[in-house]
Order: C-alpha cells, then structure tokens, then sequence
C-alpha cells in the first residue's frame, strides 16, 4: 500500500475531488487552508491580503497499482493551468491498523 498526499490551490478542488470519485478513492484526509510556496515558482499562497491564494491537502492510502493512475491524473490537472498548481507525493505505507 501506499500514501499519496496531494497539495493543491483551492481553485483545483472540484479536479481533485472528481478525480478520487472516478478512481474509486473513498477514504482520505482533507485540510483546508494549507500555506506554502510552489517548488516551481516559489510563489507564495498563505491566504493574506499580500499574498492571497491558499491551498488544501489530500493524503489518502491505496493499492500500489492505484498509485500511477493519480499521479498521471495530477500530471493532467496540472497541465491544464500549471500556474495554478497541485503536486502529489508518494510514501511507502509498512502497517495500518
């Protein structure tokens, strides 16, 4: 098994949540009003009246062969607007209980 945690602006929610629908993604965590800078433009999203964008994390565990079908689905919602922007990373999950 492994876990995908997924950050990404806010204005890319209805994407990402179409995408756990059509893959059959049920169980994930979501927080809101996540702050950060992109590893590709370093621009800041912290929700202030400077800098207003903000972002959401989904972290969710899956089947291994799960795993490329979200990446390559982020790699799509990306390009479609890579200014807006969504990353994704995956760990290894040893033990669940």
């Amino acid at each position: 098994m492994k876990a995908i945690m997924i950050i990404y602006n806010q204005a890319n929610t209805e994407k990402v949540e179409y995408m756990l629908d059509k893959l059959g993604i049920k169980g994930y965590s979501l927080w809101e009003n996540v702050q950060g800078r992109g590893t590709k433009t370093g621009v800041p999203h912290l929700g202030t009246h400077a800098w207003p964008e903000i972002n959401k994390s989904v972290l969710t565990v899956v089947e291994d062969d799960v795993v490329d079908k979200v990446l390559d689905t982020v790699k799509k919602i990306d390009a479609i607007n890579d200014e807006v922007g969504i990353r994704a990373f995956v760990w290894d999950v040893l033990k669940t209980v």
